[in-house]
């Protein structure tokens, strides 16, 4: 399987929730260990995901989101309805899937 490069735009996007993540974590005093131990995972991981590499899981982020209590923000800043287009195509039912 031959493996595509990460787009500039995923790349930076990934620093940022890193980065947002690590100051959830700091914020709160807790520790990188302590994180890395109430999510499961190793603190390499942990570290990883908060430099913003794009090959941790969504797993793991959505793990350390819920240790820091971000989980439901995270969810929520997903939430088409909470767009402009969302809001405009609300009362259209949506198909249950999209062919070309």
């Amino acid at each position: 399987m031959v493996s595509r490069p990460t787009p500039a735009r995923v790349r930076l996007a990934a620093q940022r929730v890193g980065g947002h993540l690590a100051a959830w974590r700091k914020l709160q005093g807790l520790t990188a260990a302590q994180v890395a131990e109430r999510a499961g995972i190793s603190r390499g991981t942990l570290r990883r995901l908060e430099q913003g590499e794009t090959s941790v899981s969504v797993d793991v982020l959505l793990n350390v989101a819920r240790v820091l209590g971000a989980l439901d923000r995270v969810a929520e800043s997903l939430d088409p309805y909470e767009t402009e287009l969302g809001r405009a195509r609300a009362d259209e039912v949506l198909p249950q899937r999209v062919r070309p």
